[in-house]
């Protein structure tokens, strides 16, 4: 996205009404992705959680909006350091309706545009410590989260950050969406400790339906996520939104034989995941690579995903909805993906290793392992200084009651039976 600034530079002078329809109909569409999000954790997790699980991601419309707007939109584009940015635009100070510099788009849609990143992005670690997180700590973890974490890593790819400075690419995401998350996640597992019943039972999904309708939305979200990436209508928005439905196609039938070849059955929690993998991969390569490169890394993309999810319930590591295979290893995959494959006659911005730039995969390779490591370290250390002043996890009890009615005292099913066990403990 930084590199879209720099070449639409010399072409804005004002407002565009075509580039600004655009993006308002994409950052509508990624809005809509996080209760798509919520809709898709919800199928997979049990009954007795459904809408604490769906929960998570509504607050993360909340709090990190209102997070965004006061401090984490000036440190991720109030240009400057190399590491974060500053806080000249605090409380949104200095932007208004006026085009944004460099674009041709309001510069109050774009803030709005980048603050539906932020928030789907914190949303996504809920998946690692569903069915056993108190709900107000969480609140409080995503909200310290999208300032420590997201936006500094935002400012590093997208606001004239260390990254960009040294040409790495990132279409829309693969280091502060994907990869943070991801790792992000793998973090809040280990911290916040195993569900009691993992390993001792078999933990369902209790919704196939919900959640391939929330990874069908998803899907449709991420048009305007990587199509809106462009920053105007033009060329990059049609080359990322035709790789947005070409790489997740590819997993999907890659996710499909996989499973047909290890247990002859094609599952439907398998093909929502699939979904989600190949999306995730394009991402950070969605206006990067040639439509054939999209195929390729559709594919590419099922397979440390795949293998990552079946090893896993082997180890003692619950990290429950497997965000750390989906994001974090599909934006690992895709960020690595450009190195090799970015292509200037399709992008008319740079090229990957097998087209003559040997330095790209290099910066592109250390953008991992600086997004990776900062991402795992700085959450560990936010949740442990959390649990300092609260208590992260409910009650053995009230795990057992299930957190829809510990958490928020009702059911996502009117079957009585919560408040009922509520009833016969208390008594």
């Amino acid at each position: 996205m930084a590199d879209l600034l720099a070449t639409t530079a010399a072409a804005a002078g004002g407002i565009d009404t075509g580039d600004t329809a655009w993006m308002l109909v994409s950052t509508a569409l990624v809005l809509m992705m996080t209760p798509a999000l919520g809709l898709f954790y919800a199928g997979l997790v049990r009954s007795k959680n459904t809408l604490n699980t769906f929960m998570m991601s509504v607050g993360a419309l909340g709090v990190v909006t209102v997070a965004w707007v006061v401090v984490g939109y000036s440190i991720a584009f109030d240009g400057g350091g190399s590491l974060v940015g500053g806080l000249h635009h605090a409380f949104l100070r200095g932007v208004g309706p006026g085009v944004q510099p460099g674009l041709t788009i309001p510069a109050l849609l774009f803030v709005v545009f980048e603050a539906s990143f932020c928030i789907i992005t914190a949303a996504l670690i809920s998946g690692a410590v569903v069915e056993r997180m108190r709900f107000g700590p969480f609140l409080v973890f995503m909200t310290v989260w999208s300032l420590v974490v997201y936006a500094p890593l935002a400012h590093q790819v997208w606001g004239g950050g260390w990254l960009a400075q040294h040409g790495v690419l990132d279409w829309a995401g693969g280091v502060p969406v994907e990869m943070a998350s991801g790792f992000s996640a793998f973090a809040a597992a280990i911290v916040v400790g195993a569900r009691k019943d993992y390993g001792r039972q078999a933990l369902l999904p209790h919704n196939g339906v919900y959640a391939l309708l929330g990874a069908g939305l998803l899907w449709f979200g991420w048009f305007g996520f990587n199509g809106g990436s462009a920053l105007t209508s033009g060329r990059g928005a049609a080359l990322s939104f035709a790789n947005t439905l070409f790489a997740p196609a590819a997993t999907l039938v890659a996710w499909i034989v996989l499973d047909l070849v290890r247990a002859r059955k094609a599952t439907a929690i398998g093909a929502a995941t699939a979904i989600i993998v190949g999306a995730v991969a394009i991402t950070p390569a969605a206006g990067y690579v040639s439509p054939l490169g999209a195929l390729g890394l559709g594919l590419l993309a099922a397979i440390p995903s795949y293998a990552f999810i079946v090893w896993r319930p082997r180890t003692r590591l619950d990290e429950s909805l497997d965000v750390l295979a989906a994001h974090g290893l599909g934006g690992v995959t895709g960020i690595l993906f450009v190195g090799f494959f970015a292509a200037k006659s399709w992008s008319g911005i740079g090229d990957g290793l097998i087209y003559g730039d040997a330095g790209r995969l290099g910066w592109q390779a250390i953008a991992v392992v600086v997004t990776c490591a900062y991402a795992f370290g700085a959450t560990f250390v936010i949740l442990r200084v959390l649990a300092l002043f609260t208590r992260l996890r409910v009650s053995s009890r009230d795990e057992g009651l299930g957190l829809d009615v510990s958490q928020h005292g009702e059911e996502a099913y009117t079957t009585g039976e919560g408040a009922i066990l509520v009833r016969l403990t208390e008594s």
